[in-house]
């Protein structure tokens, strides 16, 4: 009996912290963010964080969401597959019903089986491959951004009618994202009745493409199309210079960094990239602009108001059914919404049915004009 007195007190003093927790847990919806914050390609988790952090503070400022604040949990997944389950385990034992997931293909394609399987209403900002939707035709994950059916026709179409070019080499980093971009713009120059000369992998993480560029110039092409990272990119921009091989280059939004100024120096410019559409000039956004100036984030890129919009439309889903991810789902399936993107409706695998590309160009030191 003395035992069950002195042990009882701790016992009460647990249970009140236990409560507490779980009270405090209650008081906020948390969102998780599983971005790269380490690796070569922290720059796209850095806009996708700008994007959601601005979105989560402009709507708690305003009263949150039903009472409730929005939290955002910070997680890192390095752009790396091997990290994409545990990274996507994280975000369900924080506690998380809703994320702003991933911006690389290869580590958003496992990572959807995590939240189809543990009810997390997922959103990706920069996912662009077909196989992230086509897999497992998810009915809890979404995406703000188009595919690469949608961008890599896009580009290949630009590439026909408005370069023209006698001979193209198209090349990828035989990585999900990149091969598939590629992919998608080899077919449909092949559509067009352009000579596609070369379709070729290279391998991520070489220093010397000295073996590749050999091949363009021996082809004799005119015009290079990389499907892939900016670090590759900028290598071969820099040594095909280097090498004489002065032909114009194009690529995806995934080489969309400004590291890549640092990497390939003045022979970046030139160099088309099909990135979103400039949503900051999009009327009526305005405001969503300013936010981002008064937190000190820059709204210009390409997955900063796509992020953005994730978060609307969890929290004006929320606002309409409540908490149940499995609901929230559901009614983002079945109805029209107006972002910071433009208006978003989605089709039956979660990808919108439509999203707006351009092609920018850039000078030599790295800013890009919308053509």
């Amino acid at each position: 009996m003395k035992l069950l007195k002195r042990v009882t007190p701790l016992a009460l003093a647990l249970g009140a912290l236990t409560l507490a927790g779980a009270v405090h847990a209650a008081d906020t919806i948390k969102i998780g963010i599983p971005q790269p914050m380490t690796g070569p390609n922290t720059q796209y988790g850095d806009q996708i964080q700008a994007g959601a952090l601005t979105a989560i503070e402009t709507i708690n400022a305003k009263g949150g969401v039903k009472g409730k604040k929005l939290e955002p949990i910070l997680i890192d997944d390095g752009c790396e597959p091997k990290q994409a389950v545990p990274a996507a385990n994280r975000v369900v034992n924080s506690g998380a019903k809703f994320a702003v997931a991933h911006a690389c293909s290869g580590v958003t394609v496992p990572a959807v089986n995590v939240y189809e399987q543990e009810g997390i209403v997922g959103i990706t900002p920069g996912a662009t491959s077909p196989l992230v939707t086509d897999t497992t035709k998810p009915k809890m994950f979404f995406r703000t951004i188009g595919r690469d059916d949608q961008q890599g026709p896009y580009a290949a179409h630009y590439i026909a009618k408005t370069i023209k070019p006698k001979k193209v080499a198209v090349l990828h980093d035989k990585q999900t994202y990149g091969s598939g971009v590629a992919t998608q713009v080899k077919d449909t120059l092949v559509k067009d009745g352009v000579n596609v000369a070369l379709f070729e992998g290279i391998n991520v993480g070489d220093s010397d493409y000295s073996a590749v560029i050999t091949k363009l110039k021996s082809q004799g092409v005119d015009f290079v199309y990389f499907g892939g990272y900016h670090p590759e990119l900028g290598l071969l921009l820099r040594q095909s210079r280097e090498q004489g091989l002065n032909v114009q280059f194009m690529g995806p939004e995934g080489t969309a960094n400004q590291d890549l100024v640092a990497i390939a120096g003045p022979a970046i410019a030139g160099l088309l990239v099909t990135l979103p559409a400039d949503f900051t000039k999009m009327p009526g956004n305005e405001g969503i602009v300013k936010a981002f100036h008064d937190k000190k984030r820059d709204p210009d890129g390409a997955f900063q108001m796509p992020a953005y919009a994730a978060v609307q439309l969890i929290a004006e889903s929320i606002e309409a059914v409540g908490e149940d991810p499995v609901k929230v789902a559901q009614y983002m399936h079945s109805h029209t919404f107006n972002t910071g993107i433009g208006k978003v409706e989605y089709d039956a695998k979660g990808d919108l049915k439509d999203f707006e590309f351009a092609v920018y160009k850039w000078d030599k030191d790295g800013k890009k004009t919308q053509l």
